[in-house]
């Protein structure tokens, strides 16, 4: 797990440390590190050039102490200051002496620029950025340079990953000491790019995390593997409940996604039987109620459902059931109506809303997402997935994760019925709630990931590639993808 901290918890742990140091060597710790990760992305020290946007602050000191070591690597390095009158005094004297150049805040500063470093607003920084900050990072945007931020993407909120106007979009950045919210959950997630971690003795000084981002070392730990002698029901029977006259795909998905998954068998009940039986001869298929369906050991319940009387019933039977359910989809709508269903559930309950449906059962998300989706854990006694391009998962006790994989081309119809199965089926595998919910998740964005292979998908593909992102998880080969990697 890579943990990650709040800003509260960042400044204490560097107040802690800073007591036990010479003056301005934490400083000089980041400075290193962001040089270091500087001269890899220009591959070549001696002639590149490279600009800095600094803000006030020990952000900008960072940067600028940073510029001063790469001019002692033949790096030409420049520096735009915003505001020029507020500069670290003593990280800007360190620039002067290598030799930087300092630039006029104009958008023509980073005019054939290889890098681009981002040090004007820090983990401090709330709001839009002031417009001349804005003219240079939408400049950046523009130029050939790489772009890297130090700490944090300057725009982002460090607390939450909320953007409000103007944001850096960084190609890398550096962060120091730990991983803050804002680089892996909201709009910040797509700003980030690739993030590196740099060691600046920061760890002894913070408490436990509270939110955690999966890497793939924790999902191969957790996905289930058969011993020699497993049978279908040792590996877990998945029930399905999904589909409708109108939305029968769903339930064909939903069934798929389980068998790819991992489930040793897959039961389904349901309107959409014909459909299922005609794409699926491993399912076994009913018509019936849930509860007369036979064993099972999971249930996942929702997709393309509806929301009649005859949805409700089914809704109703399998909530009845002993056994962890999962809730997607119009499941989520329907139970928007009877919260006091969950309330009265012996078992573990999981729903997997998006945005919509989130506001429809827990209220306004709001720009904290893993704020919402601790709250409503806490207010409904269930694990909450709530999707999005970095989806966050939370359990009652207020434990939090945030999966990273994934591709923008998961956004089509279906995609969600997919993840449905693929959490059900690692429920009905015997993990906890919370571990299915979150490693469900990396394992639907690591097969996205394949399916797309940068170009448009169908939620189908997904299904296809669940085998061999499973694969690809256990091997090892996916581990980087999550970022933070530390150095």
């Amino acid at each position: 797990m890579i943990d990650v901290h709040p800003v509260a918890d960042v400044r204490a742990a560097e107040s802690a440390l800073i007591a036990t140091l010479p003056e301005g060597a934490l400083m000089q710790r980041a400075a290193a590190g962001l040089a270091a990760h500087c001269l890899r992305v220009l591959r070549r020290g001696y002639g590149a050039r490279v600009v800095l946007l600094v803000g006030a602050g020990d952000n900008g000191g960072d940067a600028l102490f940073a510029g001063a070591r790469l001019r002692g690597r033949g790096v030409g390095v420049e520096a735009v200051l915003l505001p020029p009158d507020r500069a670290h005094p003593a990280g800007l004297a360190a620039f002067r002496r290598s030799g930087g150049r300092l630039r006029p805040a104009e958008p023509a500063a980073v005019a054939g620029a290889d890098l681009v470093v981002d040090g004007i607003v820090g983990i401090g920084g709330h709001g839009g950025l002031r417009p001349d900050a804005a003219a240079l990072v939408d400049a950046a945007a523009r130029s050939d340079a790489v772009r890297l931020s130090v700490d944090l993407p300057s725009g982002v909120d460090a607390d939450t990953g909320a953007v409000d106007g103007a944001v850096f979009d960084a190609d890398v950045t550096v962060t120091f000491g730990c991983v803050k919210p804002g680089l892996v959950v909201g709009a910040g997630a797509q700003h980030t790019g690739d993030l590196k971690l740099v060691d600046i003795g920061l760890r002894p000084h913070l408490p436990a995390a509270r939110l955690r981002a999966l890497d793939g070392d924790d999902v191969a730990a957790l996905l289930p593997m058969p011993g020699p002698g497993a049978d279908k029901y040792a590996r877990g029977v998945l029930g399905v409940v999904a589909g409708s006259p109108t939305y029968g795909g769903a339930a064909v998905l939903c069934v798929g996604a389980g068998l790819h998954a991992g489930a040793g068998m897959v039961r389904y009940c349901g309107r959409a039987a014909a459909h299922v039986r005609a794409s699926w001869p491993e399912a076994v298929v009913s018509d019936g109620r849930p509860s007369d369906a036979g064993r099972v050991q999971a249930w996942a319940v929702g997709p393309g459902l509806g929301t009649d009387d005859d949805a409700r019933a089914l809704l109703r039977d399998v909530l009845a059931s002993d056994v962890p359910v999962l809730v997607d989809a119009d499941g989520i709508t329907l139970l928007a109506e009877r919260r006091e269903w969950l309330r009265a559930r012996t078992a573990a309950t999981v729903v997997t809303p998006h945005d919509r449906e989130f506001e429809r059962l827990a209220g306004e998300i709001g720009p904290d997402r893993v704020a919402a989706a601790r709250r409503a854990a806490a207010e409904l006694g269930v694990v909450v997935l709530l999707k999005g391009n970095a989806t966050v998962v939370a359990e009652p006790g207020g434990r939090a994760f945030v999966n990273r994989t994934g591709t923008p081309w998961l956004a089509a119809a279906g995609t969600g019925d997919v993840l449905s199965g693929c959490v059900g089926a690692l429920l009905a595998g015997g993990l906890e709630p919370v571990d299915a919910a979150a490693a469900g998740a990396y394992l639907h964005g690591v097969a996205g990931d394949l399916a797309a292979d940068g170009a448009p998908l169908r939620a189908s593909d997904v299904i296809t590639a669940l085998p061999a992102a499973a694969r690809r998880i256990r091997s090892g080969a996916d581990h980087a993808r999550s970022g933070g990697r530390r150095d």
